[in-house]
């Protein structure tokens, strides 16, 4: 299968040496320096080469604010029968836009990055194929995600939102809330270290990304229910109220087994 990539970032470069051994494989990217990173594909740095090639799917690797701009650059050398596809952690809009399109498409999240998982062991990740995606695009992606050894998960958008709220927004939130408050230590304990190395590699992501997933419309709620928890443990704490921490940590090791 012929296969273009749009962007010669993390993921795009994931993509590109995950799929080139067993496809045709091309990478597009703006930025010609950017496209000396990736191997064993065609590279391309003018949309217009992208006819020759022909592609038969599109990944769009692009960051999360340029998805749809990056679309918009190369939609008039692709085939009408030319499978669109985004790999964003945002779906905001996507759905719209691909209607527009009037194209055939396949939506999915592979819910891991290159800052926190180990790229050579993905059993432990997972990913979400959106069920309103074009059927030869699903299975393509959940042979390819299966391949990985990804748990692969079906949502529809909506769901896909949903589900990011809940597993993205409060660790999120929660990290934020965290760094927010620190300062240096001569002396830090283990848990503070791993903490702070999850909120270093947190805050090591684009802005705009960390910006869109907190401004989901199902984000709110969550929020609510960390600050309702938060009132409730510092209630304890100031009353040092000690059965009612017992019954706390009770149910907290309950909500995590």
């Amino acid at each position: 299968m012929k296969i273009l990539i749009l962007g010669a970032g993390k993921m795009g470069s994931f993509f590109a040496d995950v799929l080139s051994f067993d496809h045709d494989v091309a990478v597009f990217d703006v930025d010609p320096k950017r496209l000396r990173f990736v191997y064993n594909v065609v590279r391309m740095s003018n949309p217009e080469e992208i006819q020759d090639f022909a592609p038969e799917i599109v990944i769009n690797a692009a960051t999360v604010k340029y998805t749809i701009d990056a679309f918009e650059m190369v939609l008039p050398y692709l085939d009408d029968q030319c499978i669109l596809s985004d790999i964003a952690s945002v779906k905001t809009g996507l759905k719209e836009y691909y209607e527009k399109t009037g194209r055939p498409y396949t939506s999915t999240h592979p819910m891991f990055g290159p800052t926190f998982a180990s790229l050579s062991d993905l059993s432990t990740q997972s990913a979400i194929v959106i069920s309103e995606s074009n059927h030869w695009g699903k299975i393509f992606f959940k042979d390819l995600y299966t391949s990985l050894k990804l748990n692969v998960f079906e949502y529809t958008f909506e769901e896909h939102d949903e589900t990011i709220a809940y597993s993205l927004s409060i660790p999120f939130a929660s990290t934020l809330v965290f760094a927010s408050v620190m300062k240096h230590q001569e002396a830090p304990g283990t848990t503070f270290k791993r903490h702070m190395n999850i909120a270093q590699g947190l805050l090591s992501e684009d802005d705009f990304l960390l910006t869109e997933i907190l401004f989901n419309p199902h984000t709110p709620e969550q929020v609510k229910l960390i600050r309702d928890q938060l009132k409730l443990l510092l209630g304890m704490i100031e009353k040092k109220d000690s059965e009612g921490m017992k019954a706390f940590l009770t149910q907290v090791r309950k909500n995590i087994e």
